[in-house]
């Protein structure tokens, strides 16, 4: 099973993670999460980052998941990016996360697809009652 990380900014990772454990019922296996601030520096959050990945790696490779590309947490995920082992997506929101959680039994590049298809898929304009009035 491929290990997922999250790297966001505060929060938000954690809080992604308690979202797809309350759907899913359950914690899943493999993941965690790094909340960075402002006050954060960069370098300093690099080897946390990397022994975090070490804890969701057993053997089949981690997906590092971050919130805005170029800000400081895709930039700390890029240090640690190894193409085929290690791999990112930016713009990490709820349904990307639980499409990544239900394909991480197959193989990265499957992963990666379905990580970003989650995403783009789970953005849609609601129309309403008062769309369809005209």
């Amino acid at each position: 099973m491929i290990g997922i990380l999250l790297i966001t900014h505060g929060s938000l990772g954690e809080s992604l993670v308690q979202c797809a454990c309350h759907v899913l019922n359950k914690r899943p296996p493999q993941i965690a999460q790094l909340g960075v601030s402002g006050q954060d520096d960069p370098l300093d959050a690099l080897p946390l980052a990397r022994n975090m990945m070490n804890l969701v790696d057993t053997g089949e490779g981690v997906l590092l998941l971050t919130d805005i590309f170029g800000a400081t947490p895709s930039n700390i995920a890029l240090k640690l990016l190894a193409p085929g082992r290690v791999e990112g997506v930016s713009g990490v929101s709820l349904p990307m996360l639980l499409r990544a959680l239900t394909y991480r039994e197959k193989d990265m590049e499957t992963l990666l697809a379905k990580a970003v298809a989650g995403g783009r898929d789970g953005v849609m304009l609601m129309k309403g009652a008062r769309d369809a009035a005209g």
